[in-house]
């Protein structure tokens, strides 16, 4: 989608994505039946597919190489993690009420509501803030655009499927997803090598620096993505936060982000990027190393216990056990995003910004539904593999505790789901943390471009990679 701007103009690309999503939102709000909302998030997708990186390419071309584009870029990273931070706490607010003045309206449709008006507002307001860009000659690269779609689609729907106890690796409709979607990602390979204008042009990778920001940047967010989706599972599930509470909880991660996106912004002037973002990486492992080290070794007997009597299956000490790790993986984020978008898009001749916008974003959410998806697939195998283990244990500290029958059942079944689930998100943000050591791995070998020439932009001439 990242191409179409380049052809049709970004601003103008912008503003359709923004509708689209829009539009999906309403449709998600109003759906009557679980097609609808499906199709209604897949629409989402698409609006999101043409506005993300079409905002990102207006950045590169619109701010001249140096500090004025570090700043720019530093404020678009925070914008993404008070974003994040805020959609969790205005996410959670909504879900706990079922009625808005007046009117009655269950609150989750209003996540899918709130959208609309920003939408359409932020599309209206386009023109009178952004120039519009130079439309290239070109045409759109469809069976690409089919094949990678599809082979995306294909390894993470196996990878989801490989996740659940009724399927797993073993299963034919598993095994079939995950080699057709190798396939077809093999097929877009070699056909964009071949067609005269391709979605995703390989020559952009030939670029050492670029393709390691691209590989970085896909490893990353795929822990991120991760640790927002457990955390806020653990502490709810096993902490009995509420929604609400839960948003609140992870505020500070906006906080975090700006002073890290701010301070990175002004030190890529002085410091290579490769400094930079490598302890940014670090800082995110440390963080999410952290974050295993909640409590998952859970005692039958006290599980049990606990829930017999109306509590929660772990107390979480949020000073202590989250809070300093939200900020170090905050900060360690800030400090990576800024100078690995820099050096992603650096040097990409202007006609090619959207493309190389688009792969940037690409990696990001590619890395994020993948890394969600297998770390969701190591969660289930070692959940299933307690559940083994500690599902006996529950029914004797249940039959020990003199629960009445008819209960016990249930309160053995929910401990052990409890426990199962607090092993297995533990173990996902541990092999969280070896994703992004990888990716600072990368970074520090491969990002080798020097502060001094990242102030820069490219000759007219000078063509990717």
């Amino acid at each position: 989608m990242a191409a179409l701007g380049d052809l049709l103009g970004r601003r103008r690309v912008l503003m359709a994505g923004l509708v689209i999503f829009a539009v999906a939102s309403l449709l998600g709000g109003l759906a009557t039946n679980e097609g609808l909302l499906l199709g209604a998030r897949g629409l989402q997708g698409l609006g999101a597919a043409l506005a993300s990186p079409a905002a990102l390419a207006l950045i590169t071309t619109t701010f001249p190489a140096g500090p004025a584009r570090n700043r720019a870029f530093a404020i678009y990273a925070a914008m993404s993690g008070i974003g994040a931070a805020f959609g969790l706490i205005l996410g959670g607010w909504l879900t706990g009420h079922s009625s808005f003045f007046g009117v009655d309206v269950e609150g989750w449709r209003m996540t899918f509501l709130i959208n609309v008006p920003i939408g359409i507002v932020a599309a209206l307001l386009a023109p009178r803030f952004l120039p519009e860009s130079a439309r290239h000659a070109g045409r759109l690269d469809v069976p690409g655009a089919a094949t990678g779609t599809l082979g995306l689609l294909g390894i993470v729907f196996g990878l989801t499927r490989a996740s659940e106890e009724a399927h797993g690796w073993g299963d034919t409709g598993t095994i079939a997803s995950l080699v057709a979607g190798v396939v077809l990602l093999a097929a877009f390979i070699v056909i964009e090598t071949r067609v005269s204008d391709p979605l995703m042009p390989i020559r952009i990778f030939a670029n050492r620096t670029r393709a390691a920001s691209f590989v970085a940047m896909m490893m990353v967010p795929a822990a991120m993505f991760a640790m927002f989706f457990f955390l806020s599972l653990y502490v709810q599930n096993l902490g009995g936060w509420e929604p609400l509470e839960t948003g609140f909880a992870f505020l500070p991660f906006s906080i975090g982000i700006i002073v890290g996106a701010t301070l990175s912004s002004n030190l890529v002037n002085r410091i290579d990027p490769r400094f930079i973002a490598g302890t940014g990486t670090v800082l995110a492992a440390i963080a999410l190393f952290g974050f295993s080290r909640l409590p998952s070794d859970l005692a039958a007997g006290d599980v049990v216990a606990s829930l017999a009597s109306g509590g929660s299956a772990v107390d979480i000490d949020y000073v202590s056990s989250m809070l300093p790790y939200l900020l170090l993986m905050s900060f360690g984020m800030g400090l990576t995003f800024v100078p690995l978008t820099l050096t992603a898009v650096h040097h990409v001749r202007a006609e090619d910004s959207g493309i190389g916008s688009g792969v940037l974003n690409t990696m990001q959410q590619v890395g994020g539904a993948l890394g969600l998806a297998a770390l969701a697939t190591v969660a289930s195998h070692v959940a299933t593999n307690s559940a083994e283990t500690f599902g006996p244990q529950a029914g004797q500290a249940v039959a020990g505790a003199g629960v009445p029958a008819e209960q016990g059942a249930s309160l053995a079944q929910g401990a052990t789901q409890l426990a199962a689930f607090a092993d297995g998100s533990t173990t996902a943000f541990l092999v969280g943390t070896g994703l992004v050591l990888i990716g600072s791995v990368v970074v520090w070998l491969f990002v080798d471009v020097k502060h001094e020439e990242l102030a820069t932009d490219a000759p007219e001439g000078v063509h990717v990679g």
